[in-house]
């Protein structure tokens, strides 16, 4: 054995025997600890099964077919099998006889609204409006020619009225009749 299976308890050399048997190599050491828990709490879950399966049958002790009892019902319960094929179609068969009511919309695919669809329009641009070279040279002149506050206030709202961006949306396809 490897110097660090000596101190293993003999759950975990079962487990790592398992791993070995089915062709696992490699694997994370704590692969073997998840396994002794899921393994430990399976036990716990079917051995306190078989307890209440015993206590309803009347009988002091836990005895093998209480244990068998609780097996099969965990597997019954965790693990169901499909129906089979023949079931299956009969009940196609059935569902497929109902015709599908008919569609309001008309031919072809029904849509939602416009305004519900990724083709309205979904974004906003932020086109700044730029002063020409005519109203910057005019509005250098009136800051070089006015003294007062009140001239100085104004020229301040025209900047920033001219600064204001224009929101401007528009769809990205093209648009459909309606």
């Amino acid at each position: 054995m490897a110097d660090g299976e000596e101190d293993l308890p003999r759950d975990a050399k079962i487990v790592k025997t398992l791993l070995k048997s089915m062709g696992v190599e490699n694997y994370e050491p704590r692969v073997v600890h998840q396994f002794l828990e899921l393994w430990y709490r399976y036990v716990v879950d079917v051995l306190t099964d078989a307890q209440v399966y015993s206590e309803h049958a009347g009988k002091a002790a836990i005895d093998s077919d209480d244990v068998k009892l609780a097996i099969q019902s965990k597997v019954n319960f965790s693990f169901s099998q499909p129906p089979p094929r023949e079931i299956l179609l009969e009940l196609a068969r059935e569902r497929n006889k109902i015709p599908l009511p008919r569609s309001l919309s008309g031919p072809g695919m029904a849509l939602p609204p416009e305004a519900d669809t990724l083709i309205s329009p979904n974004y906003q641009l932020a086109i700044s409006k730029k002063r020409t070279n005519e109203a910057v040279e005019e509005t250098e002149e009136d800051e070089e020619a006015s003294d007062s506050k009140q001239n100085s206030s104004q020229e301040q709202r025209t900047d920033m009225q001219q600064n204001t961006p224009q929101r401007v949306s528009f769809p990205l396809g093209p648009k459909r009749p309606r």
